[in-house]
């Protein structure tokens, strides 16, 4: 018998639907996806202070330099720099890298994961009643993100400023703190646990004045700089562009609130207050030394942008 004759019907079997990659990846399941945000957001904090660590060194060392003098030393971040290399190692200049990275971890990961999720509801809203999302409502999460996530990481942020001004102190009087776990429990254990919340207030305004300038500029500077169509302006030239012009922004607002936290932080001093601080340098030491060192904080603070 001959074999049967294949069919000559048009009708194909349709192939079994593939596997969404969205449903299987681990980055998109329901447990990750949502966090992802905040890593993110953490380790591109992480990864900028690395680079930048020698800069913020510099900068705490300009804020503490003259303190309670209108006339005294006026150092440069070139001094500075030749000072810390020429009393150790280049690697001084590094001191504090693991309580900045614990900072980073803590408070850069919550701050740009609570600003992208509050940028998500208002999209959501603005995409429900048919408009778009404006500066104001830009700024507000900004300035809602920073606050939110200081008061969390200002223990981080405390146990950098120790371990950076120690350097500061006659050697007999240092304590060569080794990591900033060590930091963290010698000044709980020898000033009490809630030491490690001094300059909290300074800590959060200037937090929240970084965010108004880095987050809300950035959006708003892109948004402008697409708008404006300019010419020979790719989208990876707009990103650096708005970074520069929210690093400047961020900078502007922050650097006072930035100087009071450090001068506050740095251990038992001549002030009681961030208010008290402030009236101190102004009448001491002139309104102009809350922005010394501009240059250098702007070049700290624009990689975070």
């Amino acid at each position: 018998m001959a074999p049967p004759a294949p069919s000559t019907s048009t009708s194909r079997t349709t192939p079994p639907p593939a596997t969404s990659p969205q449903s299987t990846s681990f980055l998109h399941s329901p447990y990750v996806r949502p966090a992802l945000p905040f890593i993110n957001g953490g380790l591109a904090g992480m990864a900028a202070t690395t680079m930048i660590q020698p800069v913020d060194m510099i900068k705490v060392r300009l804020q503490l330099a003259g303190e309670g003098s209108k006339s005294g030393i006026r150092p440069s971040p070139l001094s500075i720099t030749r000072d810390i290399i020429a009393s150790g190692k280049f690697l001084d200049l590094y001191t504090g890298l693991s309580a900045g990275l614990l900072r980073q971890a803590v408070y850069t990961t919550a701050r740009l994961g609570f600003f992208d999720t509050f940028m998500n509801v208002l999209k959501t809203r603005a995409a429900e009643k048919q408009t778009s999302i404006g500066f104001k409502e830009r700024a507000a999460a900004g300035l809602s993100a920073g606050g939110l996530a200081a008061m969390v990481g200002n223990p981080a942020d405390l146990a950098l400023i120790r371990m950076q001004s120690d350097g500061l102190k006659p050697p007999g009087s240092r304590a060569n703190y080794t990591s900033v776990l060590d930091a963290l429990s010698r000044i709980a254990k020898s000033e009490g646990i809630y030491a490690l919340w001094a300059g909290a207030y300074p800590t959060v305004v200037r937090a929240m004045a970084l965010n108004f300038g880095q987050l809300a500029f950035f959006s708003e500077a892109k948004n402008q700089l697409k708008a404006q169509n300019v010419v020979d302006m790719g989208p990876r030239t707009q990103t650096l562009t708005a970074s520069a012009i929210a690093g400047f922004f961020a900078s502007f607002f922050s650097l006072p609130f930035d100087f009071v936290k450090t001068r506050l932080q740095k251990g038992k001093g001549q002030y009681t207050g961030m208010f008290d601080c402030f009236r101190k340098v102004a009448r001491e030491e002139g309104l102009l030394r809350f922005y010394r060192g501009f240059g250098t904080y702007y070049i700290r603070i624009a990689p975070h942008a």
